[in-house]
């Protein structure tokens, strides 16, 4: 194997040692983000993309060699130079076993590179979500909470307000038995002050009827004397 082939084969292996430590079920998708926002990694985040792009154009030229290889000498098993030299024939198949290999070695590599960006960005995505849920149910703990409080206010303010209003139409109550009240007062003095007054009236029609009889008894006397007198003088 080439020192190129090697260094793909190692690639290889790396990603498929950090794809199952991602895959870990015991390590938490806040615990990975807290990992990936070291400041090492912040440092290299600025190159990453670049580093991404590169490593698959490689992969990409890789890939398509080893294709050219398998395809090269798949089609020179079939010659007639290799099949009257047999150690041509074993060096050929020698070649398209490598080429192969290559080839699938190319293949994964650049497919589980494909697949480790998109773990460590679900990954993030996991533990975005995560916080986001955290949060949305300690808020949501929090609004209950304080709904509860204020439910338990609302009642509190309620009774406060029953019974204030209890009060209220107990004042209201007393008040208008008190202008009740004050109105029969009031009726009860102006019947007195009527009764009064039809007394005076009273006394006063008595006192002219009492000076009318007198009146008519003076008048009356009169009346007999001179009727006394017109008979004396007829004598």
């Amino acid at each position: 194997m080439t020192l190129q082939w090697t260094a793909v084969a190692l690639f290889l292996y790396v990603e498929i040692g950090v794809l199952l430590i991602l895959c870990l079920p015991f390590i938490s998708a806040t615990r990975w983000q807290c990992i990936f926002q070291l400041r090492i990694w912040n440092k290299m985040a600025r190159f990453w993309n670049k580093f991404f792009l590169a490593m698959i154009i490689i992969l990409i030229v890789l890939f398509l060699d080893a294709l050219r290889e398998v395809r090269k000498y798949s089609g020179a098993g079939n010659s007639k130079d290799a099949n009257l030299h047999p150690n041509m024939f074993d060096h050929l198949h020698m070649k398209l076993f490598r080429a192969q290999r290559n080839l699938y070695i190319s293949g994964f590599t650049l497919f589980l590179w494909l697949v480790l960006r998109r773990v460590i960005t679900l990954i993030n995505q996991l533990a975005m979500e995560s916080g986001t849920t955290a949060s949305l149910q300690t808020k949501a703990e929090c609004a209950n909470q304080t709904a509860k409080k204020y439910m338990e206010d609302n009642e509190l303010l309620k009774q406060t307000l029953m019974d204030g209003k209890g009060d209220k139409a107990t004042a209201e109550g007393n008040e208008l038995l008190r202008s009740e009240m004050e109105k029969l007062r009031g009726e009860l003095k102006g019947s007195e002050e009527a009764l009064e007054k039809s007394q005076s009236e009273m006394e006063a029609m008595k006192k002219q009827s009492d000076g009318l009889t007198k009146e008519y008894d003076r008048l009356l006397k009169e009346h007999q004397n001179l009727q006394e007198s017109g008979d004396k003088k007829d004598d």
